[in-house]
């Protein structure tokens, strides 16, 4: 199928290019269209966690009371003032004039102390004061307006003034997120990945086409991905993932099959032929990894949270279109451009690239397979050693206090923290579902606040009755910030201890919600949910393996070295941010938790990248054995052939996931810094040593199928004309 594709996309150019030219029309007035009402800061987990549930109490049981006009209060503006107090008229008039602007900006209510006359309203040297604020339902585009007000407000006649919150955040990491997209995938990954193109390929046009490729694979997806999130929610990041993705696998993809055309016609073969050549062998391995890294990323779809299903969606579409570009529009480039790929060659590097085999690969995978044992253990050992450190993996949320102090939630919550150190945005809010009146519960509840009273890290609990009677909420403040190490573990201890210990004689139900709870929730649903995603994606892979090179063997090694990197990337993750080692080298804060969907999101990820390294290898290796039957020189000049290509892919992805790692975004430098190490290592470590060792050893059991799966389709990822000359 993939060499007719590319036969008749090469012969008929001009019809090719005609209808990728109306897919970027369309997707760009889709994009226009649609893209920014299919986004949203929104992230949740969607099942039915213990926050969620409680929060759910909460609106069935106020349905017009005050529970759910205070629901509404999502930002705090922190006034300060060096000169004056809460008791001057200077400062009651300076308060009442932001109360005024604020609500001129689109807030729908804006509590002060001097109209709601509560205590807790005022610091206690009474220099400083809150004013709480409710946003309409435009929240998302009124806290621009709003952030601006606090923004001139600021400093104005002597006073301090400062916001953060909710929609704050949102708004701070959704600027964050364009920023790093701008800053470090556009202006670094796009120059490093066409600096690698240019040394792989050694001349100009070769190393424009693949970026051009990636460019227009990209841009589709975004009118794809528009349409998308008209069905359902979709995170603002979903378009950091596709970008990163999508100048990743459109590159990759136009890498493998431009260099295949390349090696055809360095052998003598006529332009028609080499195409053909390429569409039967590289576009069928191409077509094959995109469609192992679609099902890894589908096993992150089953995860019941918007995030990861926004990062799917993401790279899943990205991934679709770029195998799409390069079995179509490549091989019409091809046809049109024949030869003049090659043009613009470089003096030094367009020499090295016309080689056939690399010498230095050839040569190190020959020092490899003369000691297969010793490579072998060492390898392994040194990817062990990386790996120990994950079994100190905390996994959270990245809270206020990662956030860069230019921002203005940074500065809010510092400002609030400074002047009502026992109050904070996201207090912890405790649901008692039960008759309130009943001697039980009043015990309960009672036991409870005398409980807290004696938690350092919690203020004064404040309770609240439903109409009915039937509910109530004890609302509790904790010091710093919400999703913090010492707040996450105060909670759980709630949850685990406090609770059931005050309520055993009753038999109310009592559920913790907040922004605290809620962070444990998704870190545990991401925690239950990784071994089912691993279960999915290894099973799959396993089986696509197997059919792919008809070998068990090569299906069970290509699982275990893939999972050896990833528990390397894990380690060095856990190492790096967790416990500081380096942090400071590469510009990267030290945090008390790894974000909870990026162990989840990296395994996914780098299983589905790996495995195109891994396809290209293997199929050249399996092509050689299939045309020689000897299992030395075909794992010399799959290694040898393919060895440079490969590193020039790893340092292409590792250039694009820098970029995420160079941002301000912690979440982000995470997942960049653990992609990159990650591909770093696959690509050399396990690529040059690992497997090469492994396959040595094995010999001619590498091809070993079983005679009772011999009915399995031989799709001949690595050529159709080639079949192993031994299989036993």
């Amino acid at each position: 199928m993939t060499e007719r594709i590319t036969r008749w996309s090469a012969r008929r150019p001009g019809r090719c290019l005609a209808a990728w030219a109306v897919a970027l029309g369309v997707a760009i007035a889709l994009s226009g269209a649609f893209l920014s009402s299919a986004l949203s800061g929104d992230e949740e987990v969607t099942s039915a966690t213990e926050s969620r549930r409680a929060y759910a109490l909460q609106l069935e049981r106020f349905p017009h009371g005050p529970r759910e006009q205070r629901e509404d209060v999502s930002e705090v503006v922190v006034v300060r003032s060096q000169r004056t107090t809460v008791d001057q008229r200077q400062f009651r008039k300076r308060v009442e004039g932001i109360a005024a602007e604020l609500r001129r900006a689109g807030a729908s209510q804006v509590t002060t102390f001097y109209k709601a006359r509560e205590r807790r309203l005022v610091s206690a040297d009474r220099h400083a004061t809150v004013l709480l604020v409710a946003l309409g339902p435009q929240a998302e585009e009124d806290i621009e307006r709003v952030v601006e007000v606090v923004r001139a407000a600021d400093q104005r006649d002597g006073a301090s003034v400062a916001i953060t919150g909710e929609f704050t955040v949102d708004a701070d990491l959704s600027k964050l997120g364009e920023e790093d997209l701008q800053n470090g995938e556009l202006k670094f990954g796009l120059p490093a990945a066409l600096i690698v193109l240019l040394v792989v390929f050694g001349a100009v046009m070769a190393g424009l086409i693949p970026l051009l490729l990636a460019i227009v694979s990209i841009v589709v997806a975004l009118g794809l991905l528009a349409l998308v999130g008209q069905a359902f929610p979709l995170s603002v990041f979903a378009t950091n993932m596709l970008t990163g993705m999508g100048l990743a696998l459109g590159i990759d993809y136009s890498l493998f099959m431009l260099s295949r055309y390349r090696e055809e016609r360095l052998q003598g073969r006529p332009k028609s032929d080499a195409i053909a050549a390429v569409g039967a062998s590289a576009s069928r391995a191409v077509l094959f990894s995109a469609i192992a890294f679609t099902l890894a990323m589908i096993g992150l779809l089953l995860v019941p949270s918007t995030i990861m299903r926004s990062l799917a969606a993401g790279a899943i579409v990205v991934a679709l279109v770029s195998v799409a570009a390069a079995i179509t529009l490549l091989p019409a480039l091809l046809g049109l451009l024949g030869d003049r790929v090659n043009a613009g060659r470089l003096p030094f590097f367009g020499r090295a690239a016309e080689r056939g085999e690399s010498r230095v690969w050839s040569g190190a995978v020959r020092g490899v397979m003369a000691h297969p044992g010793l490579s072998l253990l060492l390898a392994t050992t040194v990817l062990l050693a990386m790996a120990v450190p994950v079994l100190g993996l905390r996994s959270g949320e990245a809270g206020v206090e990662t956030l860069p102090d230019r921002l203005p939630a940074k500065q809010g919550y510092l400002a609030l923290n400074a002047a009502f150190p026992g109050e904070t945005t996201d207090p912890v809010e405790i649901v008692i579902d039960g008759e309130v009146a009943s001697p039980s519960v009043l015990s309960g509840i009672d036991s409870l606040e005398r409980q807290l009273a004696r938690e350092p890290l919690v203020g004064r609990p404040s309770l609240e009755e439903s109409p009915a009677r039937d509910l109530a909420i004890l609302t509790v403040p904790i010091r710093g910030d919400a999703l913090g190490e010492q707040a996450v573990e105060a909670v759980r201890e709630l949850r685990s201890e406090h609770i059931p210990a005050a309520f055993s004689a009753s038999d109310a139900e009592v559920l913790v919600t907040g922004d605290t709870a809620e962070s444990i929730d998704v870190s545990d649903t991401m925690s239950s949910w990784l071994p089912i995603v691993f279960a999915f994606v290894l099973a799959l892979s396993f089986l696509l393996l197997t059919i792919a090179f008809r070998s068990l063997v090569v299906a069970a090694k290509a699982i275990v070295v893939n999972l050896l990197s990833v528990a390397a990337a894990y380690g060095l993750l856990v190492l790096v941010f967790q416990e500081g080692v380096g942090n400071e080298v590469f510009g990267f804060s030290q945090v008390d938790t790894i974000e909870s969907w990026v162990p989840l999101f990296l395994f996914a990820v780098l299983f589905g990248l790996s495995m195109d390294y891994h396809v290209f290898l293997l199929s050249r290796i399996r092509e050689r054995f299939g045309e020689t039957g000897d299992n030395s020189v075909a794992i010399g000049h799959g290694v040898g052939s393919t060895g440079r290509i490969i590193t020039g892919a790893a340092l292409i992805i590792v250039a694009v996931f820098s970029g995420f790692a160079r941002g301000e975004l912690v979440m982000f430098q995470q997942m960049g810094f653990g992609v990159a190490v990650a591909l770093l290592l696959d690509a050399t470590l396990v690529r040059l040593v690992l497997v090469p060792a492994a396959m040595q050893l094995l010999g001619a059991r590498n091809w070993y199928l079983p005679a009772w799966l011999r009915w399995l389709p031989d799709v001949h990822v690595e050529g159709a004309a080639s079949t192993p000359a031994k299989s036993r």
